[in-house]
């Protein structure tokens, strides 16, 4: 993360500003993806992310959490929508959405994501896609240290009893 582009941002550079988000552009589709399954509502929150970010960036006390904090802000909007949503439509009368990027992988990656549950989801996609510790995802969800590593382990049982092969222990996702 560059530090010198989070103090500009922070001075309300808005060309520093700009490519942070970019840089973070492709984090934040797969956190909210995660969580939302059409890309209307993830493009809804990642749009309100980067407008909370920008209003509250003074606000981030340590340059170094930049990512854990936006995608705290980035989960908080994901919620928010989710629960609207829920008000109004139940999950089975969603209608499944197509993927984006039509590869084989990306069909792989999904399928296997919407085996698990929201909880298990989010984890996943935070240590394994976003590379965080078990700590910062603990710090980023507000929960403990040992609830990530529970919905870590049940996620990997789930797969492991979903595709009927060995564990998913290893950062190989």
């Amino acid at each position: 993360m560059n530090v010198l582009l989070i103090q500009k941002a922070k001075k309300h550079d808005k060309e520093a500003f700009s490519e942070l988000m970019r840089q973070q552009k492709m984090s934040m589709y797969k956190v909210a993806k995660a969580i939302l399954k059409n890309d209307e509502d993830v493009a809804d929150a990642i749009q309100d992310t980067i407008l909370d970010c920008w209003e509250k960036i003074h606000t981030l006390r340590k340059n170094e959490l930049f990512k854990t904090w936006l995608i705290r802000i980035l989960i908080n909007n994901c919620n928010a929508i989710y629960r609207q949503q829920s008000k109004w439509v139940s999950d089975e009368e969603l209608p499944e959405e197509g993927s984006v990027d039509d590869s084989y992988l990306s069909i792989e990656w999904q399928d296997m994501m919407n085996c698990l549950n929201e909880k298990q989801r989010i984890v996943v996609e935070l240590y394994y896609v976003e590379q965080f510790k078990v700590r910062e995802i603990a710090e980023i969800l507000h929960i403990g240290q040992s609830a990530v590593k529970g919905r870590l382990q049940a996620a990997r049982k789930r797969l492991e009893t979903y595709y009927g092969v060995g564990t998913y222990e290893k950062r190989t996702i």
